[in-house]
């Protein structure tokens, strides 16, 4: 008999052990059925491997009169606080977006529609097909032609043009290969790498030479235009009206001229280029497309950034500014009080001299829009509030 329950009681004791983890694993099995049902209940947030990229806008005054409609054909690119840090290699940068760049053929020579007068180089800006270029590539033109990278030739017809700062825009029908997004120029730094690619002497087709940031905000005087970046990336004849590249592959100037040397001195220089910054391609661009034309805020002076020679010659006491030269009769500056040998030292708070022109500060602004300078006379400084007109054609 004592064996007998002491088998029973093993049995018994087996039975019990089984019996409980089946009911524990049955209850752990409902548990877990019921957490997944409350889990799945709950809204899923869902975190994004990548942020989407920021859109650039540029900063300016608010206007006091209707902006001009800004031509969505023209693709915003993204403004980091360091283009450099977050570009690419060059070689993957211009396998990108290298076919965006274009051969400007201006066929101004009436009897002859075989060879071109002149040529130049482009950036293809919109998926419209619509092209940068410089003005001085297109003057005078009765036909124009683009080449592609890849050889094939296409009719353009000129959209518009900005002598002023030697900026056009002309326009394919066909379809395009690529498109360049233009950059942030006011965010570039002296000692940046910069890229660029064009057509020098027109027979070798999108040719890329690499360089840096020289300088920024040079001015060469004449008719050039203001606010140049100076550049030593390579760029001879047929170079100009192609881009000046950052390392994000975004247009950040338009290759306009290079300097050799100068008329008192023998010396041949080389590495001089200057590229008008896109922030002023951007506005021009824009308005050309719009309206055809661009349509400048006047002050109604005559001026030039203020040189040494320009101290020098005229006894001033302040090194950075506008010299005004002349007034136009009847002009918003003459209404107001401005007088030849004034010398504009601010414009809305805006110090001009070696960052900001006079003429690329006036380009945030619109005609109507009102606007205060600082200017000192002498050695007396003084203000005046003057209402922008429309700049007359000439």
């Amino acid at each position: 008999m004592g064996r007998t329950n002491t088998f029973i009681l093993v049995v018994v004791l087996l039975l019990t052990l089984l019996g409980g983890a089946v009911l524990g694993a049955l209850a752990g099995a409902g548990a877990s059925v019921y957490l997944i049902q409350k889990r799945l209940s709950q809204p899923i947030t869902v975190v994004a491997s990548q942020q989407s990229a920021p859109t650039f806008e540029p900063t300016k005054k608010p206007s006091t009169t209707s902006e001009p409609p800004v031509a969505t054909a023209i693709p915003a690119a993204p403004a980091p606080q360091s283009t450099v840090a977050q570009g690419e290699d060059i070689p993957t940068m211009i396998e990108r977006v290298g076919d965006a760049v274009v051969t400007v053929e201006n066929y101004a020579n009436p009897n002859d529609s075989i060879l071109p007068t002149s040529t130049g180089s482009g950036a293809i800006i919109s998926p419209d097909g619509y092209i940068v270029t410089n003005n001085h590539v297109i003057a005078d033109a009765l036909n124009l032609r683009v080449l592609f990278a890849d050889g094939t030739t296409h009719d353009a017809k000129l959209i518009g043009t900005d002598p002023l700062n030697d900026v056009a825009v002309i326009q394919v029908t066909d379809a395009v290969p690529t498109v360049m997004a233009l950059g942030d120029s006011d965010a570039l730094r002296q000692g940046e790498t910069v890229v660029a690619i064009g057509s020098p002497l027109g027979s070798y087709r999108n040719t890329v030479t690499v360089g840096v940031v020289s300088a920024l905000n040079r001015n060469v005087g004449s008719d050039a235009p203001e606010g140049l970046i100076q550049t030593d990336a390579a760029i001879n004849h047929g170079n100009s009206g192609g881009p000046l590249l950052n390392t994000r592959g975004e247009i950040i100037g338009l290759n306009t001229l290079v300097v050799r040397g100068s008329a008192t001195s023998q010396d041949t220089a080389e590495g001089l280029g200057f590229a008008v910054p896109s922030a002023i391609v951007r506005k021009v661009a824009e308005q050309l497309i719009a309206y055809g034309e661009v349509r400048y805020p006047f002050l109604g002076i005559s001026y030039g950034m203020v040189t040494p020679d320009i101290v020098e010659a005229n006894k001033l006491s302040v090194k950075q500014g506008a010299f005004v030269s002349g007034v136009t009769d009847g002009g918003p500056a003459q209404t107001a009080g401005i007088l030849p040998g004034d010398v504009i030292v601010t414009l809305d708070g805006v110090r001009l001299g070696e960052t900001d022109s006079l003429r690329g500060v006036l380009l945030r602004y619109n005609p109507g829009d009102t606007v205060t300078l600082k200017v000192l006379r002498g050695t007396v400084e003084k203000e005046f509030t003057i209402t922008l007109a429309v700049r007359p054609s000439r």
